[in-house]
């Protein structure tokens, strides 16, 4: 009924505490089975069941199931009442229905079906364990708060015999050691804070501060997943706030009266990707400052594609013939300096500011160089797509080692990633979804702010940029704007900014306030003020009256 018949034997030891019980043993001298049964409650005597067989000698490697003793018996009563209920609830009558009668049956398992290592409870233990049940007392809260007390007693003359103060004070020697370490970091952090020249907002700075120390992974991870999830919207119509408006378009006369000033013929309305196509959408506007009475720069608008018919994105043109490009540099990027030209801008250069607008990524992500001033800040890249400007304040896009190069008359080169469109045509293999090659800093496969700038064959020069653009729409917008080249430049709502400038006076100085933007604040956060305080550490670049 039991499995393995039990064998009990019992040693009688001087020190009740040592009491032990040899399992699979055979009972002798006055201590035998019954003896044992009978003196449960002795002081002296301790018990164990264990099955004879090869499993004894593994059983009795394991520590006593309780010791009977006035001063430990309490810790192990509740191991002992575990194995006994467990033992004796496997043979009790179990009452089972069939039909509308219950009848019992008895439980029983044989060797196998017993679950292997379990205990095997002895016949009449039960009353054994009330009777100890009984007798018992459990120790008192009062009892355990002076154990706990006495243990806390002992630390303290154990930390006060230390020789060294970090021995006696370990908790506060690593707040200090902690504190050591991350000084250096805290300081870092909260300069990157308080820097506007990292962002706009507070969480663009803990980005830029991120990637700046090693953490340029975290922030791919945590954008691509903000910008997939949060995609732009599919139909529907542009919001009024979206849309360029007669009140966003400003004209100011600058020179002579009389003159006629060389320049490129307007270009041509632009068709709509989406239809129908919106009112005014594709037509160019004249906005800035006037050069010799003559517009200098247009703008305009489309919608990228035919599915995202609520984006809206801007188009500006710029007359090279008019304007003369500067390439402003900046402590943060490229690094390095003092500079000649840096934010803010002087006086002397607002006088014939028409335009500005950004330039390209951080350099550590370009994968490209920066030459400025007669000097390398960064080694140029062959085959790296590159804005050139030269001493006449002409300025161009092409590959450099191919279509541009290093010459007299080169006074600033700024590369950025490889060119996006070629021939008049977006580059081959062209993918939306490539991460590597156009940024990988928010990935290709979600859409963000993105800007870029071609040449068009009359050498004019073609800014795009807004809002929910993945890198084929800005080769497509490039394009259709008439772009034979373009690069990609700066990426993300903080960074993209075209701005013009419209004083009240032919010779006023630009200002933030005769600023506007390309798009309203609704598509293009990046205020102009950036052009014109000393913080501003990015390079960016001047379009001017020459």
């Amino acid at each position: 009924m039991y499995g393995s018949q039990p064998a009990w034997a019992c040693s009688h030891l001087d020190d009740p505490r040592r009491a032990t019980v040899r399992p699979g043993s055979v009972p002798h001298g006055s201590c035998g089975a019954g003896e044992a049964w009978s003196r449960v409650t002795s002081p002296t005597c301790l018990l164990r069941a264990a099955p004879l067989g090869k499993d004894s000698a593994k059983i009795g490697q394991r520590r006593p199931t309780f010791a009977v003793h006035l001063g430990h018996l309490s810790g192990m009563l509740e191991a002992v009442t575990a194995e006994w209920t467990t033992s004796e609830s496997q043979h009790q009558p179990v009452k089972t229905r069939r039909g509308s009668a219950y009848r019992e049956k008895a439980a029983v398992r044989g060797p196998r079906s017993r679950r292997p290592g379990a205990p095997v409870a002895a016949p009449g233990l039960g009353r054994a364990q009330e009777g100890l049940t009984k007798s018992l007392h459990w120790p008192s809260w009062q009892s355990h708060r002076a154990y706990v007390g006495a243990r806390r007693r002992r630390r303290r003359l154990r930390r006060a015999s230390r020789r060294t103060w970090p021995g006696r004070h370990p908790v506060a020697a690593g707040s200090v050691a902690l504190l050591a370490l991350l000084t250096p970091v805290s300081v870092s952090l909260a300069g990157a804070l308080t820097s506007p020249a990292l962002g706009l907002s507070v969480p663009s700075r803990f980005a830029e501060w991120l990637r700046d120390n090693g953490g340029g992974s975290v922030v791919n991870a945590v954008e691509n997943w903000w910008y997939s999830h949060h995609p732009p919207p599919v139909g529907g119509r542009p919001l009024a706030a979206a849309l360029p408006t007669r009140q966003h378009i400003h004209l100011a006369t600058t020179g002579a009266h009389g003159e006629v000033a060389a320049h490129l013929p307007t270009p041509a309305p632009l068709a709509s990707f989406a239809r129908p196509s919106l009112p005014g959408e594709g037509a160019w506007k004249p906005v800035g400052r006037l050069v010799m009475g003559i517009p200098a720069v247009y703008e305009t608008f489309l919608r990228p594609d035919a599915d995202h018919t609520s984006v809206v994105d801007g188009v500006a043109w710029l007359d090279t013939k008019l304007l003369s490009a500067t390439l402003y540099s900046g402590s943060y990027i490229p690094g390095g300096g003092p500079y000649k030209y840096t934010a803010p801008i002087e006086p002397g250069a607002a006088r014939s500011l028409v335009a500005a607008f950004n330039a390209g990524f951080r350099m550590p992500d370009a994968n490209g160089g920066y030459y400025t001033q007669g000097e390398t800040v960064i080694p140029l890249r062959s085959g790296a797509a590159s804005f050139v400007i030269y001493r006449n304040g002409s300025a161009t896009v092409g590959a450099w080692g191919s279509d541009v190069t290093m010459t007299p008359d080169v006074v600033a080169v700024r590369q950025n990633l490889q060119l996006l469109v070629d021939n008049g045509q977006p580059v081959p293999g062209l993918n939306a979804y490539d991460t590597s090659t156009w940024g990988n800093t928010l990935g290709n496969q979600v859409y963000v702010s993105r800007s870029g700038i071609g040449v068009t064959r009359d050498g004019a020069l073609v800014y795009v940029g807004g809002p929910f653009l993945n890198i084929t729409d800005l080769a497509n917008l490039l394009v259709r704007a008439g772009a034979v080249r373009a690069m990609e430049l700066d990426i993300n709502t903080d960074w993209v900014n075209f701005a013009t400038f419209a004083p009240t006076t032919p010779t006023g100085l630009a200002s933030p306030a005769n600023a506007t933007d390309l798009l309203p604040l609704a598509d293009m956060a990046g205020p102009p003020t950036r052009y014109f305080v000393t913080w501003w550490a990015r390079d960016f670049i001047t379009m001017s009256a020459r």
